[in-house]
Formats: C-alpha cells, structure tokens, sequence
C-alpha cells in the first residue's frame, strides 16, 4: 500500500483537475454562447491558415454596393451546402478581406447550440465572433449601443443541407419567417447573400422525399438539431472518393439592404409583406449572378 505522503502526491493532479474545471465550468457559465462571443481580429487574422482554406477551393466575396457602417445589419446566407465553408470563410475569418470590402463591419456567424458543446473548441468560436443560432444572440448584437455589427444567419438551417446536391439550390425558406420578425422588431436591414457553388462540394446519397433514408434524416433532424448528410468527395491524392470537399470555386455575393421598419410587435401581416420583399430581393440577386458564376443551367427552387 503507498504511504500518506504518496497518496497526498497522487491526489495532487486530481486536486489541480478539479479546480481548473470548477473555474471553467463557471467561465463557460458567465461566458454564454449567446452574450459571450468576442471578435477576435487576431484570431480572424491568422492568415496563412485561413487564406489555405480560402485559395482550396478558391472562395471569392463579390460587393454589390456600399454599407454604410452606422447601423446594424442582418444578412441572410444562402444556401446551407453541406459544410458552410463559403459562410465561415466569409465571415468567421479574414481569408477574403472582408474587414477591407465591408470597412466597419463586424460580422457574428451564427451556429448551432450544439457547436459549443465542447471545451476549446467552444472557445475557439466565441473568440472567432461567432455564436449560437438563436432569438437571444441576434437580440444581444442587434441592441449594441455599437453600430456597424452584422448578424449572419444561415436561414434554411440543418434540414437544407439534405438537399445540397451540385448544380442544384433548393431553399429552405418560405417557413422560415423568425429572423424577419427580428429584423422587424429592430428596424434592421436585411442583405440577401447567396454563395454560387456551396453545393458543389460534395455529392450525396440518393435521399429523395419518402425514402427510409430521408425518413431517417428528418427524424434525426427533429431529435438532434443537426442533419446527418450521407456524403461522398474526393481524397488526398485521388478525386474519385473520400471525405474532403471538391476543390470547386464558391462565389459569395452580399446584396443590397433590404430596408425593414421598426416595428415591437409586428402583426403577421406585416411579417409576411417584409418576407416576400426579401425573397424578391434574393431571387433577383441569384437571377442577376447566376449567368457569371453559377453553373450552366441551374436552377433556384424555395420551398
């Protein structure tokens, strides 16, 4: 048997464990991931990494006019892809420069909960200015006293990226009216982005509508709040199969501001008539763009 003053030795990592997770546990707790999220423009900055993973496919961002950087701004991504690499190359980092296109501008990607369930890696997203997908993290950057934030929301949400297939926009957004009712309640602007190519990257099972394998998905999508895509891309030294995505260009194009009033409460009416001018907005923005950087012959349905 190992004497006391071995056993006080033993306990000493235990000890020093328990007390960095105690102070964790309470940081992560004070620090939620929907107030807590900083921009970190070292982070963001770390250039050699980000502008890698921006030359890969290459990822460009297209301007189509000014924002002026005395409001708040809310813009909605579209499509969802598999993987959002146009929405985190964009916005989460400086890979594309976009403190330099959109000067005074602080973007927050928005995320699911689910993201921030892992220490470190949490960290890593409330210092990226990122956070969680929800009504309380657009209220918190929308109601800064600071103008120039930007929330980016990808609104077709989880269930979009079962039908991510090349060549191919299916949109997830006739249902999705909650962040216009935010936008309303502020009397924040609302900017259509669409990124030609984010489905491009990998292609996926045959999961039609009825079969027991989207049956599955939606079931797992309702329980779980992630959808769980069957994917194929290319690997390290062969394009034919693997997990990484294909080296395909994605074009992020940030439209003009849609002008919303401030309205507390709005009714559904109003909510409805401030929905159908942005999806206008961002028909008219895909129809626009889709003969320069779009693939011949696609085609944009929303559903």
């Amino acid at each position: 048997m190992p004497s006391r003053p071995e056993k006080c030795v033993c306990a000493l990592p235990a000890a020093n464990f328990s007390k960095c997770w105690q102070r964790y546990t309470c940081y992560g707790y004070l620090r939620h991931q929907s107030t807590g999220f900083l921009l970190s423009l070292a982070l963001r900055e770390m250039n050699t990494t980000f502008r890698y993973f921006r030359d890969y496919f290459p990822v460009q961002l297209v301007k189509t006019c000014e924002l002026p950087a005395d409001r708040n701004y809310l813009f909605g991504y579209h499509p969802h892809g598999i993987m959002c690499a146009g929405a985190f190359c964009n916005f989460a980092t400086e890979g594309t420069d976009f403190s330099g296109v959109f000067p005074g501008i602080r973007p927050h990607l928005l995320v699911l909960r689910g993201q921030f369930s892992f220490p470190l890696h949490r960290e890593f997203l409330l210092m990226g200015g990122i956070g969680s997908s929800s009504r309380q993290s657009m209220d918190w950057i929308l109601s800064s006293n600071t103008p120039g934030n930007a929330v980016v929301l990808v609104v077709g949400g989880a269930i979009e990226a079962l039908d991510a297939r090349p060549g191919s926009y299916k949109l997830f957004l006739s249902r999705r009216k909650g962040f216009v009712r935010v936008a309303l309640h502020h009397g924040t602007p609302l900017v259509p982005v669409f990124s030609f190519g984010e489905n491009d990257l990998f292609v996926q099972a045959d999961n039609a509508d009825g079969t027991r394998l989207r049956r599955l998905q939606t079931w797992m999508t309702r329980w779980l709040g992630f959808s769980p895509p069957l994917f194929l891309g290319r690997g390290i030294f062969q394009y034919s199969w693997g997990w990484l995505p294909h080296r395909r260009p994605i074009v992020t194009v940030v439209g003009k501001p849609v002008e919303v009033p401030k309205l507390e409460c709005p009714s559904e009416e109003e909510v409805d008539r401030m929905h159908r001018q942005y999806t206008d907005a961002l028909m008219k923005l895909f129809n626009e763009y889709k003969d320069k950087y779009a693939a011949p012959g696609a085609q944009l349905t929303i559903i």
